[in-house]
């Protein structure tokens, strides 16, 4: 083989190996025994068995992802809404996994026609395959905001004729969130959950503009943090948040509006006009050729 194939072996083969051999290098009964000292000192229940034996990949995934980027994804998936079926020690799992398949298949079709472009391409196919779960959950994430951002306003309303009619600030906030059917009812619940579990109120409402990351919601929750914190009406807070709500949700509109005819102009000048030039003037072009050519 070529050195360009070896070197795209070595690229395979010596991670893989890597990896098997500090899953096998594991000495599994001294932590067993470490995790054992631990939970009896914690109070918790000794496990036995195989429960205490096996490693679990998501204790391998943590430990071959940096910690930064472990938290990055963390904050994704908090900003999708945590779906239920992709935790982060699944998601740590499936890159690689992806990465690898990816690999092994590209590598089987580069060592039947080994070449530079085939190797940078077999790099951009992996690095793809590794990063389509991060552009899965970041769309998903921007969805999920978008729908919080369109709901604000109404829910805020709703919460404003709750307390105006005598209903705490708490208890609209649950009506809110059982009556409605999008994220930001989820996100209100859970934040009662929160503060039902023992969180104080200020960090539950922080903890929902963090999960979020909704510029207007965080605007909310800094108005309802400061209102509780000098006792200024509950009411009039809302009651100017909402018009604000509605503002920005009609300038956002407005702004798209505008956005609309730059995003139809290049579309329309390669794709439409072309043709329509070429059905005018085609004919055209083509009798004038055939009148230059008859006279010579």
């Amino acid at each position: 083989m070529s050195p360009i194939a070896w070197l795209f072996v070595a690229l395979i083969v010596v991670p893989i190996a890597g990896m098997a051999w500090s899953f096998i290098s594991i000495d599994r009964a001294g932590l067993a025994t470490v995790r054992a000292n631990l939970n009896r000192s914690s109070g918790r229940l000794q496990q036995s068995g195989p429960e205490a034996q096996r490693i679990p990949f998501k204790e391998l995934g943590v430990r071959f992802t940096p910690k930064g980027y472990v938290g990055w994804l963390d904050k994704l998936l908090a900003r999708a809404g945590r779906p239920a079926g992709m935790p982060l020690e699944r998601l740590l799992i499936a890159k690689p996994a992806l990465a690898l398949v990816a690999g092994l298949l590209g590598l089987y079709f580069f060592l039947r026609a080994p070449s530079g472009p085939g190797f940078l391409l077999y790099l951009f196919v992996v690095a793809l395959c590794y990063m389509v779960p991060d552009v899965m959950i970041h769309s998903r994430g921007a969805k999920r905001q978008d729908a919080i951002q369109l709901e604000l306003p109404n829910t805020l309303d709703q919460m404003l004729i709750s307390v105006e009619a005598g209903l705490g600030f708490e208890a609209a906030m649950s009506r809110a969130g059982q009556n409605g059917s999008g994220p930001l009812a989820s996100e209100f619940l859970r934040t009662l959950q929160d503060m039902q579990a023992g969180r104080s109120r200020k960090e539950a409402y922080l903890a929902l503009a963090n999960r979020a990351d909704v510029p207007e919601l965080r605007s909310f929750v800094r108005a309802v943090v400061q209102a509780d914190t000098y006792g200024i009406a509950i009411a009039s807070v809302l009651r100017i948040q909402a018009s604000q709500m509605r503002v920005k949700r009609r300038q956002r509109a407005e702004e798209k509006a505008m956005k609309l005819p730059i995003k139809v102009l290049f579309p329309l000048m390669l794709c439409i006009l072309p043709v329509l030039f070429i059905v005018i003037m085609g004919p055209a072009a083509i009798n004038v050729m055939n009148n230059f050519v008859g006279a010579f």
